[in-house]
């Protein structure tokens, strides 16, 4: 197999897209013959559970991998090094844009955050610009947008690109004008400044495809856990909760949904991989979009667990200021969305 990417790279990756997009089409049948198999009456609260469940696992995880295959070939061309060199220097508001639009091809989570932050304080980027690249590269990255593609279609997943990057981008430039600089911890302060430069780009098209395959086996078997989990909630409302409750509860007329809906997805602690299979059932069973896109971008941008990686770096003002900033844009999301569609 190494040998033939060595020597044909675009050929298997031909190859390699006819099997995966041959594979995809056959799960739909293949989930309603397997929940066939089982001694389950159908159209049962049970059968539509399993069914979903039996379609949305192969389907989110075959999707997660082929996506992060591709962008970690894409990956491979944004190193540490190479983000920092592109953000060093640059001034609010196009730099908040900047390290917004890099967020979403960047390979970097909530975990990364504190080595991150202190690279990017070393190579002089302002702190608002670097909170946009912080804000965007968890909730509106590349699984997150071509999993949405995948279950919602293009309009859902533009929407959701374009709402994330304003929440991004404008918190970023919100926490930049208030000059919190002072309230990041002080040995972080007082580092010494270092030159940011961009690395040369060796890399082959098979070394990329290795690349793909490595971030493959990273990504993958780090979020499964959360991909199955995230699918039982999912199957759990689909088969379960009644379409009323949930439209009464989290629909367009109930005004408090929304903050109710941010202030839950807080402490919570999941990846887009996780999330998603949820939001699929909530908006099947009635709940609102903007709801759902503000619980989503709470529990990917806004997790308890983020916050405590971040206190290493940021004085408890800093973080209340960073919580409350990105807070209020998605509960502005949520409501406008709610009006307008």
């Amino acid at each position: 197999m190494n040998t033939f990417i060595k020597s044909q790279p675009r050929v298997f990756l031909l190859i390699a897209a006819i099997l995966w997009f041959g594979l995809y089409k056959t799960l739909e049948p293949f989930s309603h013959v397997l929940v066939g198999w089982l001694p389950v009456e159908g159209g049962t609260h049970l059968y539509d559970a399993l069914q979903f469940f039996f379609y949305d696992t192969p389907k989110v995880l075959l999707l997660l991998a082929g996506i992060v295959f591709v962008m970690g070939m894409i990956n491979s061309h944004f190193t540490p090094e190479r983000t920092r060199a592109l953000l060093a220097g640059r001034h609010e508001g196009v730099g908040n844009v900047m390290a917004a639009t890099l967020g979403i091809v960047t390979p970097f989570c909530s975990c990364s955050a504190v080595p991150l932050f202190i690279g990017f304080v070393q190579a002089g980027v302002p702190l608002g610009v670097t909170f946009s690249f912080l804000i965007s590269a968890p909730m509106v990255n590349e699984v997150a947008l071509a999993l949405l593609f995948g279950l919602f279609g293009w309009k859902v997943a533009l929407l959701y690109l374009g709402l994330g990057l304003m929440v991004a981008i404008v918190a970023g430039y919100a926490i930049g004008r208030l000059k919190l600089e002072h309230h990041l911890e002080d040995w972080v302060r007082n580092m010494a400044h270092i030159q940011a430069t961009a690395e040369t780009d060796e890399l082959t098209l098979p070394d990329r495809i290795a690349t793909g395959f490595a971030s493959v086996r990273e990504i993958v078997g780090k979020v499964w856990p959360y991909v199955l989990a995230g699918i039982a909630i999912g199957a759990g409302i689909h088969g379960y909760v009644p379409q009323d409750f949930m439209a009464s509860f989290m629909g367009k007329d109930a005004w408090w949904a929304v903050p109710v809906s941010v202030l839950i997805g807080i402490p919570m602690y999941t990846n887009a991989a996780g999330i998603i299979p949820i939001v699929e059932a909530l908006l099947a069973k009635g709940a609102a979009l903007g709801t759902v896109l503000a619980f989503m971008m709470s529990v990917i941008a806004l997790s308890l667990p983020e916050m405590i990686i971040l206190r290493k770096v940021l004085k408890p003002r800093l973080i209340a200021t960073f919580v409350g900033v990105v807070a209020s844009g998605i509960l502005i999301v949520g409501y406008v969305f709610n009006a307008v569609l």
